[in-house]
């Protein structure tokens, strides 16, 4: 069986004012659906994510996976 991605940092926790996750970027309708979603549907959500995130009120207190990841990108 195929591993399902998953844009999951485990920063679970919802902006208020977007709707969307801190962490992955995602709504909680998005969150709740993502098992059953085609791989099309996941793939069009992901995309929107960068500019999602760009967009919540606060960020993570803590360096994330996908920032340290990119951080260690960036020094490579």
């Amino acid at each position: 069986m195929t591993p399902i991605e998953s844009p999951c940092i485990l920063v679970c926790s919802i902006d208020m004012k977007t709707g969307f996750c801190f962490g992955c970027g995602r709504t909680r309708g998005e969150i709740s659906d993502w098992l059953t979603m085609t791989p099309t549907e996941r793939r069009s959500v992901m995309a929107d994510l960068p500019a999602r995130l760009e967009t919540v009120e606060r960020k993570p207190r803590r360096e994330t996976r996908r920032t340290r990841m990119a951080r260690e990108r960036g020094s490579g």
